[in-house]
């Protein structure tokens, strides 16, 4: 079953019930649009530089991103010797997604959330804030590096998607 979008807030208020770095590393997902698993191979010296080139794990493309001063301020503050979010049991391998995507499960379903939510539904958040606030599809696709501008849009349209599927559910009912 894929990742679902829901509403910024609705999933900020999932984040705050999060462990600290789970929290950190999805809020850091929500900020760049990166996919969790680039977020966790991040180093303290990347992050240092505010703006740096991650190259996609998935895709193997580079990306450019820049993080909030905050962000930047708050990774610091928890990062290991050799990454920003270090594993449990060996600092000098990075926490893994599963231990992100089981934790953010466990508050989904405390809160009795009926979508699927995973560390990708921030990937999914960043989409649909930056085309509200841009309007500009193409711009989107480039800051999620995709390919292909129908995947693109699937993840910038995904409130769109959402409401008509509901409205569906509702005429059914």
């Amino acid at each position: 079953m894929r990742s679902e979008w829901i509403p910024k807030g609705d999933f900020e208020h999932i984040l705050a019930a999060l462990s600290p770095e789970n929290r950190l590393a999805c809020e850091v997902s929500l900020s760049t649009g990166l996919r969790i698993g680039d977020v966790l191979a991040l180093t303290p010296e990347k992050v240092r530089k505010q703006r740096f080139t991650v190259r996609e794990q998935k895709t193997g493309k580079t990306r450019t991103v820049r993080l909030p001063a905050e962000l930047v301020n708050r990774c610091l503050a928890c990062s290991g010797a050799h990454y920003v979010f270090e594993g449990r049991t060996n600092g000098r391998k990075p926490r893994t997604r599963q231990a992100v995507y089981k934790d953010l499960k466990r508050v989904a379903r405390l809160f009795n959330a009926h979508k699927n939510i995973t560390p990708h539904t921030a990937r999914k958040v960043y989409a649909v804030e930056e085309f509200e606030r841009t309007g500009n599809l193409k711009k989107v696709q480039k800051l999620l590096n995709h390919s292909n501008e129908a995947v693109t849009m699937l993840y910038a349209m995904a409130n769109v998607l959402n409401r008509r599927k509901a409205f569906k559910k509702e005429q059914k009912l």
